[in-house]
């Protein structure tokens, strides 16, 4: 087997919809796909950050068990459709708005008189029916920004008399699912591969939560590990112009050496010694190399030709 725990790449994204994408990461070490997997799935579900109404105020309402004289729909109906609304918040501080309508006609969320800093993202959601000329309906919405699910208990939403409180779920990912398949890498066979569907609710693109997925995991990660840390191989590192990582890069890193046509003599050489991937031979040095069984310098140099062919 490698020497080295085998680092994986994202190796594809699949744009289903704006709100939806899949991620395949490969290659994973035999377990990993299953462990990474739920993680991530976990994270996604619980702890990206996202904005949601933690109180609200109707003109004339004093509590939630109650109906408004030319409204349809009675005080806990709008509640849950106050919920389905969903915010971008530009900002920490908790932002209030107002909706006024007069008059017959259907509330949404088009009908909020926003600011600079919030976003309706779902403006044709239904909050109420007005069905009375010469009704009106003023509703103060208060967003907050969190992570997670929020009680009625826990808000720190203001707490007037006549601000009625809500329970809130922050984060804007709606589904997550994952699965773990089989790959190879060389003659290695019991590798897995990690696809991660991603269907989140507009305020976020799904590459952006599952990034923050795994920036919150390296972050859990890197405070328990101390100062040890695992040597990568260098080129896992190279990055493009602009300074994202090249996904091409990563996939080059699991080519199989039996495809690098080298000569018979050098490949055999590498696979004698357990090195099956261009990824296993990063991790060594020069001079290791060449201590290898069967590698000398004159196999090194046909190497280091093939990699510089490959701009590698």
């Amino acid at each position: 087997m490698s020497k080295m725990i085998h680092t994986p790449s994202l190796v594809a994204v699949d744009d289903h919809s704006a709100t939806s994408s899949t991620f395949v990461i490969e290659p994973l070490q035999n377990g990993y796909g299953m462990t990474l997997g739920n993680s991530l799935r976990r994270v996604l579900l619980s702890s990206i950050a996202g904005a949601g109404i933690t109180s609200f105020k109707i003109d004339g309402v004093t509590h939630e068990f109650t109906t408004i004289k030319g409204v349809k729909e009675d005080v806990v109906a709008i509640m849950l459709n106050l919920k389905r609304l969903r915010f971008r918040v530009y900002g920490d501080d908790a932002q209030t708005v107002r909706i006024t309508k007069k008059g017959k006609g259907v509330v949404t969320g088009k009908d909020i008189q926003g600011n600079a800093d919030i976003e309706v993202v779902n403006p044709d959601q239904v909050i109420a029916t007005i069905d009375d000329d010469k009704a009106s309906l003023v509703i103060d919405l208060v967003v907050e920004t969190g992570r997670g699910y929020r009680s009625i208990e826990e808000s720190t939403a203001k707490k007037q008399s006549d601000f009625v409180a809500l329970d809130t779920m922050f984060g804007p990912v709606a589904r997550c699912r994952y699965k773990v398949d089989k790959t190879r890498v060389g003659q290695m066979t019991d590798l897995d591969k990690l696809s991660v569907t991603i269907d989140t609710d507009g305020t976020i693109t799904p590459r952006d939560a599952f990034e923050e997925a795994a920036a919150i995991l390296v972050n859990q990660y890197a405070a328990l590990a101390g100062k040890t840390r695992m040597p990568l191989p260098e080129v896992a590192a190279a990055t493009k112009e602009g300074g994202e990582l090249s996904t091409d890069d990563g996939s080059m890193l699991n080519t199989s050496i039996e495809d690098l046509s080298l000569t018979a003599r050098t490949t055999n050489a590498l696979v004698n010694n357990d090195i099956h991937t261009i990824q296993d031979l990063f991790a060594l040095s020069d001079a290791e190399l060449r201590d290898l069984k069967g590698f000398g310098s004159k196999a090194l140099d046909e190497v280091k030709d093939k990699l510089a062919e490959l701009e590698l």
